[in-house]
């Protein structure tokens, strides 16, 4: 069995999106083929959690995905 490395990394939101913009958002995010898993939490939706093998992508790609869809956010290092 393979051993993959995974990386976290928060994204900060600067809008108050909606639920339904979040999960559109997280689909988003989930398409890119680098990403394992994304979450928010309901207390803190202007944080989204990704979990990524960072030898399929990169978090500046992810930052991208996000603003590409029309969203102000920053990389919080976790």
């Amino acid at each position: 069995m393979t051993h993959v490395d995974l990386t976290d990394v928060l994204v900060h939101i600067d809008e108050t999106l909606g639920h339904d913009r979040l999960k559109d958002l997280e689909g988003v995010i989930r398409s890119d083929p680098g990403v394992i898993a994304v979450g928010f939490r309901d207390d803190k939706p202007h944080l989204m959690v990704v979990q990524y093998d960072p030898e399929l992508t990169q978090a500046t790609r992810i930052l991208h995905r996000v603003t590409d869809q029309g969203v102000h956010a920053e990389l919080i290092g976790m």
